[in-house]
């Protein structure tokens, strides 16, 4: 999948696209992205492809990969809320991400499509950066369940106190590992990309397919 996103953002970084020419609403660009590329790989590959409307692009066990297609401009997106879980220990699925920079041409009426970055990030990297940051500090400080508790009250996490002492619990029996996305409450979780974008040093479990070189 990884080659094949490679080779597609090389592809569309250099196409004059008629259907995308004067399109600013991002979901509509982003919805002609991720059809695309799933059309590719189905025509390659025997691939399972989900609902996004109703969970992940790829949800095949050895997959479990959503594609997410966002502009440079703000390169955040939405994703399904499950669980105050998700912000510590991850998403519970992999995010294949493409970020554009779209520039329409007026002599020719077509729009082109610049991927400045395309990264994988594995489902172990996709909690909240500074929350997990913060909780890995409390740790090895030796903080207790209750000040990790109230730690969790104090970031405002969409749970009661009763689910955030369960949570402070299993933090405690299973530390996380770093995120790196910033997940914002909302009725679904709101996501951003600026660290992954920006990101210069390898990590593991993520992925540069394009960009930052």
């Amino acid at each position: 999948m990884l080659d094949e996103a490679k080779q597609f953002c090389l592809a569309e970084s250099s196409f004059d696209n008629r259907e995308l020419y004067g399109i600013t609403d991002g979901k509509a660009v982003g919805t002609f992205v991720e059809h695309k590329f799933q059309d590719i790989l189905s025509g390659k590959y025997e691939v399972v492809i989900g609902s996004s409307a109703k969970g992940i692009d790829f949800p095949a066990p050895k997959i479990n990969t959503d594609i997410k297609v966002t502009s440079i401009r703000q390169p955040q997106s939405s994703s399904p809320f499950k669980s105050a879980e998700q912000k510590v220990f991850g998403l519970g699925y992999n995010l294949l991400l493409f970020v554009y920079d779209k520039v329409d041409n007026l002599q020719t009426k077509t729009a082109r499509l610049n991927f400045v970055n395309c990264s994988f990030i594995e489902k172990k990297r996709t909690a909240d950066y500074q929350i997990t940051k913060s909780l890995l500090q409390l740790l090895e400080n030796d903080a207790t369940q209750e000040e990790i508790t109230a730690y969790l009250i104090e970031r405002n996490l969409p749970a009661d106190e009763i689910l955030l002492q369960q949570l402070a619990e299993k933090i405690l029996s299973k530390p996380p590992q770093q995120g790196y996305l910033t997940i914002s409450n909302a009725l679904q979780w709101r996501l951003q990309y600026g660290r992954i974008v920006e990101l210069k040093e390898s990590v593991d479990g993520i992925w540069r397919i394009v960009g930052n070189d």
